[in-house]
């Protein structure tokens, strides 16, 4: 089979599955396993390398408001694949490639996820795609041990008042499967609620929810870059005042990696937010990166 991811996280679901050698071509942005690397792109993208967070919004709101998009899509590269299998995504037209954007004349698998449970059932849906029956179930099995046996360790635990954050400027909450994972992981999302899209939120909305824990986590970027980005929140009226801030419990993490993408990764992220609001019940993921902005 030659797959086409078009997709970061059907990339991840395709490796999880054992079945990377089955992949020829994916996104610009698909970049975990490590392998993935190596795969030839179909996609670049329009946003100038070095853009601030304020700009890459700008960006972002025009390209949706003209109907367009922020990656190119490398029509020919794609033709030049010879795909059998094509896998898409429904949740961002602007981001990333859907649907209907595709060619006609290819089988096209799309990711549609926003809940945890729509996470899962999309690896089920890629795996019969595959015809990775018995790898589908032995990662999903795997999958929902391991969020079960967070939701054992913290059980009982008083659950701490948590803000999550997927962009800075403006500000953003981090909605779809986010406060579920914060849920899981034993917190109280106070900004967003489940199976919502991520919405604008303002500083006053962040200071009346009186988080106790406060975490950065911008679609697309890393800890290191939550961390600069994160200058002006700092700056912001009441900063010092939050109880996240005066417990010294505002963090950055990695949201391209564990809270941006519907793929396998998800649970570690919801192990990574257990071993932050309750340490020591529940390891973070290896290789995690956790920073502090306070």
């Amino acid at each position: 089979m030659r797959i086409v991811s078009l997709v970061p996280a059907a990339t991840e679901i395709v490796y999880a599955l054992g079945r990377g050698d089955d992949l020829v071509a994916a996104t610009h942005d698909s970049d975990h396993p490590a392998s993935a690397l190596d795969l030839p792109r179909i996609t670049s993208s329009t946003i100038p390398e070095g853009s601030s967070i304020a700009e890459i919004d700008r960006l972002v709101r025009e390209a949706a408001a003209q109907g367009g998009s922020t990656f190119h899509l490398d029509a020919g590269a794609l033709a030049a694949a010879k795909p059998d299998l094509l896998l898409g995504q429904t949740i961002c037209a602007v981001c990333a490639v859907t649907v209907g954007q595709l060619p006609g004349g290819v089988p096209v698998v799309p990711l549609d996820g926003d809940s945890l449970e729509g996470v899962l059932a999309d690896i089920a849906r890629v795996g019969d795609s595959l015809g990775a029956r018995l790898e589908t179930d032995e990662l999903l099995r795997s999958l929902r041990a391991r969020l079960e046996r967070v939701a054992d360790a913290v059980r009982g635990l008083e659950r701490p008042r948590v803000a999550c954050l997927e962009w800075l400027d403006p500000l953003f909450n981090a909605g779809h499967w986010v406060p579920e994972q914060v849920r899981i992981a034993g917190g109280v999302d106070v900004l967003a609620s489940p199976g919502k899209r991520s919405v604008e939120v303002s500083w006053d909305d962040v200071l009346r929810a009186a988080p106790e824990i406060l975490i950065a986590m911008p679609c697309g970027f890393d800890a290191s870059r939550a961390v600069e980005d994160s200058v002006a929140l700092r700056a912001r009226p009441g900063w010092d005042d939050l109880a996240a801030v005066r417990a010294r419990r505002a963090y950055a993490v990695d949201g391209n990696a564990y809270f941006s993408r519907p793929g396998p990764r998800v649970v570690d992220g919801v192990e990574l937010l257990a071993s932050l609001f309750h340490p020591g019940r529940v390891a973070a993921p290896s290789g995690s990166t956790v920073l502090p902005i306070a």
